[in-house]
Order: C-alpha cells, then structure tokens, then sequence
C-alpha cells in the first residue's frame, strides 16, 4: 500500500514537470558577411590583438537597450552560442585576410617565430542594440610596427539601423563589426607597402646602360692632319 502510495505520487509530480517544459532558448552567432578567404600563403603578417570587450559584454546573455537607454537580459533569455569574444576575433581575422589579401595572420601574443609587420590593438567599449535603439559599436584601434611603434590610433563610433528583431539586431551588429574590419585593413595596407621590399608587386628601376667606350683621337703626320679613331 506505502509503495501504491509512493508510485502515484511520483506520477503526479512527473505529470505536473510535463507541464512545465521551458522553450528552447534561442542562440545566435555574429555573421562573417561575404568574404574570400585567399588562397596563397604568403602576403603581409598581421598579429590581432589583445583585442580588449568592455565588461558587460563578456557574459553569455544577449543584452538589450531598453527605451530608457539602460541594458537588460532579452526577454527570452537569448544566448550567444559560444563565447562572443571568440566571434568577434575570427571575424575580424577573416575581414582583415580577406581585405589584405593574406592568411599570414594570427591572434595575439602569436606563435613562437612569428613575426609580424603590423599589429592591431583593438578595445571595444560598446557593442549592443535593442528594438527601438540601433546598433552602436564604439571602439578605439592602434597600429603598431615591427618595432612597435604606434603608426595610427583611432577612436571610431559606428551605427546600424535594424527592423527590431533580435535576429537583425544580431544581424545589425555583424555588419558594424564587418565595417570596423575594413577600416582597420584600409588603414593597414599603406604601412605594409611601405615596410615591404621591393620584390612584392614593384618592379626595380633598371640601370642605364653604360655607353660604349670611345678611343682617344691620335694624329697621324701626312701632308693632311688626319685624325683616326
């Protein structure tokens, strides 16, 4: 009887936990636009980072502007799929190889031997939109040689109008990050030309070609001063 007694009561609560199934929650991932990854090997080396994200966004919630301009969990606890962090940093690489021309790229510190040309210190202090806010990306970049030397600093605000959705808004902040890329490689690709020898896409100067040389005059004595040569 105790045990008739015990297995009604766990269907019960079985039953009443059916009922209570959550919803899937909806995850998303930034979008690397359409780009082409070249094939050739060889081309300028680029070092990425640190690449620095503000504080609130290194969670795994997607947060929303609210009205009021504060920031809020969405409201159906969306998630990003994996680590924002990481997104960001494979699609700023694959903006800057496909933008440069190059797959000698790497994310900082870099690999033991790797030497690059320029490096790219980026901090991004604000990323996010909401429904009735558009998508914000405020950061600040600096270009640094092989010395180390600061080439180009920058501080840059981007904005992306969205239909409201948190699918475009995901989709809003994709292509902030997209344009941040193709700043940074516009910037990049005169200290490149200017620290790569000659051999890559310039042709060297051809030396003039020394002339003949020319005998000196010696007089021969006749009757007529004749000069041979």
């Amino acid at each position: 009887m105790n045990v008739l007694r015990f297995t009604t009561v766990l269907l019960l609560a079985c039953a009443s936990l059916a009922g209570c199934v959550t919803q899937p929650v909806p995850m998303y991932r930034l979008d690397n636009g359409t780009i082409e990854v070249p094939a050739q090997a060889d081309g300028a080396a680029i070092l990425l980072g640190p690449v620095l994200l503000a504080d609130y966004l290194q969670r795994d919630e997607l947060l929303q502007r609210l009205p009021d301009g504060s920031l809020a969990a969405e409201g159906q606890q969306a998630r990003w799929a994996g680590s924002l962090q990481g997104d960001i940093n494979q699609l700023l690489l694959r903006q800057l190889a496909s933008r440069l021309k190059t797959q000698s790229l790497e994310l900082s510190p870099g690999s033991k031997g790797f030497t690059p040309e320029v490096q790219v210190e980026l901090e991004i202090t604000r990323l996010d939109s909401g429904p009735q806010h558009p998508a914000v990306l405020e950061a600040q970049w600096r270009l640094l040689d092989k010395q180390g030397k600061r080439q180009v600093s920058r501080l840059v605000r981007l904005q992306e109008e969205h239909q409201g959705s948190t699918t475009d808004q995901v989709r809003a902040q994709s292509v902030l990050l997209q344009r941040l890329g193709e700043m940074m490689a516009t910037a990049i690709e005169p200290i490149v030309i200017a620290k790569t020898p000659a051999k890559r896409n310039i042709t060297k100067e051809r030396k003039p070609e020394a002339l003949p040389a020319i005998p000196a005059a010696e007089p021969i004595r006749t009757d007529l001063e004749v000069f041979r040569f």
